[in-house]
């Protein structure tokens, strides 16, 4: 009955934490374009962010390990997110929404190890966290669709503000266990070099992932006449199903986690090759669909390898700080290649790097 009530703490806090990111991320580009013209320039916003992320998660992941605990990461990290996205309201030029985003991508890669570890810790059976942890697609869920029914890009700062404060509370109550400390020299080095198959594949697919998810909303808007709320729509069936598999991966689903690793990367081909090919806005749907079940399997198998075979907070923050990595470099190649090209260039480069990054996945060894 503990363990229950300490796990739907952290579900909750979960949910808030991952709602209060999504109700602003999905929506960057376009919040963008509010400050600037230049497709170049908003592929840099968008970028800030997860630059600010790469090197706030390696280091904060270390130190949590280093330190043994987990919760005071977490707490300050909802506090700084808290005040960072709500400094969103206030940016209506360039420069401040800059400073914005980087005060967001600090704050965000404070907790996003510790919260990762801390799930995985209390879990004896290890592969129940997964249920756990699936709220931060059912919290990204509610943080689009929020945006979609405030249909205001002034609104959803507040909103997502208030979201962190509110996963802030969940968090008063939770044990704080300490974990063995993780002192050993070089640890990320030598997680890293055991493991560089795994984070380059990563890398190079959610560098294609990060370059399409930078123009869509965009092309759906300006090119297929979508409304803000069509677009919730769109990314609430990524959401949806990235949650439900993520619940079944802790009951059902029995395969090894290097194996749903190779699945989320492979499968991901098949999502840009359909937006490459719709002519309405709701023909994207299934296909958000699809890499909404290729995020479960990477996200989770990925994690949890890396979890089940080296220091955990560490680990996890080397996987979130490499998708920030791609995060950074996928929105300045979508921005180039819209800007020569078009939007749907831009899909056929994320095809091309994609199985690239399938093709090294098969060198992942358990």
């Amino acid at each position: 009955m503990q363990k229950l009530q300490v796990n739907n703490l952290v579900r909750s806090a979960t949910f808030f934490q991952h709602a209060g990111t999504s109700i602003v991320f999905v929506f960057m580009p376009i919040i963008a374009k509010g400050v600037t013209d230049s497709i170049f320039e908003i592929g840099l916003i968008v970028a800030s962010f997860s630059f600010a992320q790469i090197l706030s998660e390696i280091y904060f992941g270390r130190h949590s390990d280093k330190k043994g605990t987990r919760l005071k990461f977490i707490r300050i990290g909802f506090i700084g997110c808290a005040a960072a996205f709500g400094m969103h309201y206030f940016a209506d030029d360039i420069t401040l929404l800059f400073l914005a985003r980087i005060g967001a991508g600090i704050a965000s890669g404070i907790m996003i190890p510790a919260m990762i570890a801390y799930t995985y810790e209390i879990n004896i059976e290890r592969k129940r966290a997964a249920a756990v942890i699936s709220f931060h697609a059912l919290g990204w869920l509610a943080g689009i669709a929020a945006a979609g029914f405030a249909n205001d890009l002034k609104i959803i700062f507040v909103i997502s503000a208030a979201s962190f404060i509110i996963g802030l509370m969940f968090t008063i109550k939770l044990p704080n266990p300490s974990q063995e400390k993780q002192l050993e020299p070089r640890t990320i080095k030598k997680i890293i070099s055991k493991n560089k198959f795994l984070f380059l594949s990563l890398l190079l697919r959610h560098i294609g992932a990060a370059a399409v998810w930078t123009i869509l909303p965009i092309m759906l808007m300006e090119k297929l006449g979508a409304e803000l709320y069509q677009i919730s729509i769109i990314y609430v069936a990524n959401t949806v199903t990235a949650f439900v598999l993520m619940n079944l991966m802790a009951s059902r689903i029995n395969i090894s986690n290097i194996t749903k690793f190779k699945i989320g990367i492979g499968c991901t081909v098949f999502v840009f090759i359909g937006l490459s090919l719709i002519t309405d806005w709701w023909m994207a749907m299934p296909f958000m669909a699809l890499v909404g079940a290729t995020w479960a399997f990477l996200f989770i198998g990925g994690n949890f390898h890396l979890m089940d075979n080296n220091p955990r907070s560490t680990s996890t923050g080397i996987f979130s700080s490499t998708l920030s990595i791609a995060t950074v470099i996928g929105p300045v190649i979508a921005g180039s290649i819209a800007f020569v090209f078009d939007y749907v260039s831009v899909m056929y480069f994320a095809i091309a790097i994609i199985v690239c990054a399938f093709i090294v996945s098969l060198k992942v060894r358990k």
